[in-house]
């Protein structure tokens, strides 16, 4: 009587018969390309999902071509939606139903309670979200996802920061909405308040580090203390922008609001261009 031995994570052919054909070695598993090694769970399209869906619509494009028209494609939308709550504030809330009043004394109040050290620290706040350490912090994080071949959490870091840049220069070419009526701290165009860039900048690009971390470690511990610390300065940006004169809660407000979507933005974008990679590498090129 013919024995079968079993070897495990192998398959056999047999021929009747025959007996025992030679054992064929068969890879039961995918390799692991180094983005699944190194690529982050958020950035991921979901099975089914509408990412993946739109990404077999776009037939067979190349991913950095899907990403770039998801992109665009969403910082048009978020840029009306900033532009329509601009309108909402400056024209609607503000002067119909009295907020702006309301508004313009949390200024005052900042103004009044002015000291050196509150000063130099807002200066600090700001700065963590200005235009000289964003930069900075992005292209460094970019520069390192480049060597290691992380094209798609380089994409994600880089545009993430342009997506909310560019939505903010849009917005106050259209939305003219005068800043705080106190002394400011800083010389820029008096009707550029809404909405806060800074405040956008720091969730755009430190609330999309912490989104990118806590998709990576999944502790609970490090997750409470990493979104502790993306709400503690945003928190501080925010305040230190309305210290200094520079703009109202609501501009604050919509900020968030332009941060937040900006990296909706790219997490689907990213996404998309990933699930568009994938069917390229199962179905071939074309």
């Amino acid at each position: 009587m013919r024995g079968t031995q079993r070897f495990p994570g192998r398959k056999r052919l047999e021929t009747p018969g025959v007996g025992i054909c030679p054992m064929i070695e068969v890879k039961t598993h995918r390799e692991t390309s180094t983005e699944d090694r190194w690529g982050v769970a958020v950035l991921r399209a979901r099975q089914g999902g509408l990412a993946e869906r739109l990404a077999g619509s776009f037939g067979g494009l190349h991913p950095a071509v899907v990403f770039v028209v998801a992109m665009l494609v969403g910082l048009a939308a978020i840029a009306a939606l900033s532009t329509g709550l601009g309108f909402l504030v400056t024209r609607v809330l503000e002067p119909a139903w009295g907020i702006g009043a309301a508004d313009e004394r949390v200024n005052v109040w900042l103004a009044t309670h002015r000291t050196s050290s509150r000063t130099d620290a807002s200066l600090v706040g700001s700065i963590l979200a200005g235009g000289v350490v964003l930069p900075i912090v992005v292209g460094s994080i970019a520069l390192v996802c480049a060597v290691l071949r992380q094209w798609r959490i380089a994409a994600f870091v880089v545009f993430a920061l342009a997506v909310e840049s560019a939505t903010y220069r849009a917005t106050t070419l259209v939305v003219h909405s005068h800043r705080p009526r106190v002394v400011r701290l800083e010389h820029l165009a008096v009707n550029a308040s809404y909405p806060s860039g800074h405040t956008a900048a720091s969730i755009a690009v430190y609330g999309g580090l912490v989104l990118l971390l806590t998709s990576t470690f999944t502790s609970g511990v490090f997750r409470a203390l990493a979104w502790t610390f993306a709400l503690a300065i945003v928190t501080f940006v925010a305040t230190a922008r309305m210290y200094r004169g520079m703009h109202h809660s609501l501009d604050v407000a919509g900020g968030v609001v332009v941060g937040i979507a900006a990296l909706v933005v790219l997490v689907f974008a990213c996404r998309t261009a990933g699930a568009a990679a994938g069917s390229r590498s199962v179905g071939g090129p074309g």
